[in-house]
């Protein structure tokens, strides 16, 4: 069942061309959506998935220009995330509801709700680059092809689990230690996310939500100029802490306290044509009322092995319809865990089209530059 159609994302005008509507996504969920060219079912459908901490409205730019080229685009506030209802964000309840199986199984449940029994491409950026790979990866009868973004897709655990033909990484808890002992101990910012006070402490920013998110976004994007990614080798504590503070935090500092020193200036903030205080606003609000818990869940269920044993259903599956990867040339995200790019080319992916970086953009890549990733996009759309 679909609520009535609106025109603003809470108090803030949609751009033209889009529709926020309300959805039952047959898993349990009320699921927001924002969708282009609603009433046109005939067209293919395409599935947009946001990372954290997103919305659906981080692909303002994205949903109209892809619909203009034949399609109905839905992108959807995920489990956990925004205006979609049904889910839980307090720290004590299960997390199970967010692993990886149960969100694909959310898009799942949207597609036919939506009236769809296939949907052309399901895109995903970071954490919603590995739900997109999931679809793909267990649904290829509905999902016919993928796009990756900012995350690399790393896969289910081998079917033989003495094989080297997956990557593995290390437990994060175990690898927690050798970041602490290092000479300035650090910590891995996904175990920061999986504590029980990291939501507390992001809410409660000495700075203010508007601040923190603000600096947080700008320090990911390429509009930090220290963004500036390399391959990392190995999973050696010393060489993991090349990367940037927001990814191996120091020890003893909150993620507010992270990403204050890069606050950017008004100046910068004028500037920032890609996130407008307007369009920023949008994420504070929702944020606000919401907190970050159910985004961090999925953080949660990552570090604490509930995925894997998710996954272990489907060991040994590969993505075998098309597939694209996308990122920003300055996305420290696309290194992140050693060798995970090349697993997900040569191990994860039979068909994988191309891997395109994209100048000039960090983190954000579709909201940074998103006239690129649209001709990205259209590109690999034609291919298929």
């Amino acid at each position: 069942m679909i609520a009535t159609q609106l025109t603003k994302y809470g108090e803030v005008p949609l751009p033209e061309g889009i529709a926020s509507r309300t959805i039952s996504n047959n898993n349990g969920l009320d699921m927001h959506i924002l969708v282009s060219r609603p009433d046109e079912q005939k067209r293919p459908l395409i599935i947009l998935a946001h990372g954290f901490p997103e919305l659906a409205y981080s692909w303002r730019h994205i949903l109209p220009a892809i619909a203009s080229l034949g399609y109905v685009v839905v992108a959807p506030d995920q489990r956990g995330y925004g205006q979609t209802t049904g889910w839980s964000n307090r720290f004590e309840d299960s997390i199970e509801p967010f692993n990886l199986v149960n969100l694909a199984r959310d898009i799942v449940g949207l597609v036919g709700a939506l009236g769809y029994h296939q949907a052309q491409t399901i895109i995903g950026h970071d954490a919603g680059s590995y739900v997109a790979g999931t679809c793909a990866l267990i649904r290829p009868d509905i999902f016919q092809s993928c796009v990756m973004m900012s995350a690399p897709f790393t896969g289910t655990p081998p079917l033989d689990q003495d094989s080297t033909s997956r990557l593995t990484r290390p437990s994060l808890l175990n690898f927690e230690s050798q970041l602490n002992a290092l000479k300035e101990p650090r910590k891995h910012y996904q175990v920061y996310y999986s504590t029980s006070y990291a939501n507390g402490e992001m809410m409660n920013a000495s700075q203010g939500l508007h601040q923190f998110i603000r600096a947080y976004y700008h320090h990911k994007s390429a509009d930090w100029q220290d963004n500036q990614p390399v391959k990392l080798t190995s999973w050696d504590a010393e060489i993991m802490a090349q990367m940037p503070t927001y990814y191996i935090m120091n020890k003893n500092d909150t993620m507010p306290e992270t990403v204050a020193p890069h606050m950017p200036s008004e100046n910068q903030i004028k500037d920032c044509h890609w996130l407008t205080n307007e369009e920023l606003a949008v994420y504070v609000s929702e944020y606000n009322r919401n907190t970050f818990q159910g985004g961090l869940q999925w953080y949660r269920c990552s570090v604490e092995g509930v995925n894997q044993k998710a996954m272990s259903l489907f060991a040994g599956c590969r993505i075998t319809v098309p597939s694209l990867f996308l990122s920003g040339k300055k996305d420290w995200g696309i290194y992140q865990t050693p060798g995970a790019i090349e697993c997900m080319r040569d191990q994860v992916c039979t068909s994988m089209k191309d891997i395109v970086l994209i100048d000039n953009a960090g983190h954000w890549v579709q909201q940074e530059q998103s006239q690129a990733v649209i001709d990205t996009l259209s590109d690999f759309l034609g291919t298929i």
